[in-house]
């Protein structure tokens, strides 16, 4: 689906996603993918119910930046391990799941509204893993 730019252009913006993965700033992500202000990196995501924290190490250095996780569970919201929940609260990181389109969309609300926000993107057709 694509999605209309609301975000300034200095930051990063989703703007396609799809069971083949994402399009975040004119880049192509063709599985999960982590995305915040300033850039996006592939992500080697377990199912939602197997992550804990150290599956953040890649970005682990950019948690500092943002107060809120969007988690985008793929097809449908599920529930985020408690332990990886503790986790990223201890670093100031709220974790909110949502269905895969619901943390695009937000994502890009929260963004143009200069909210310090991340995006951690399962593919939305991805639930045979889930």
């Amino acid at each position: 689906m694509d999605i209309t730019r609301i975000a300034p252009r200095d930051r990063q913006h989703i703007q396609r996603y799809g069971a083949d993965g994402f399009r975040v700033s004119d880049q192509t992500f063709e599985g999960p993918v982590i995305v915040f202000a300033d850039g996006s990196v592939p992500w080697d995501a377990p199912a939602v119910a197997e992550l804990s924290v150290s599956d953040f190490s890649q970005v682990a250095h950019k948690l500092e930046t943002v107060d809120l996780c969007l988690l985008g569970c793929g097809a449908r919201t599920l529930q985020v391990p408690k332990d990886l929940r503790d986790a990223m609260r201890e670093k100031g990181v709220s974790v909110e799941p949502m269905d895969t389109g619901a943390a695009c969309r937000t994502f890009n609300v929260l963004l143009a509204e200069g909210r310090a926000v991340m995006a951690a993107l399962l593919l939305p057709e991805d639930q045979a893993q889930q």
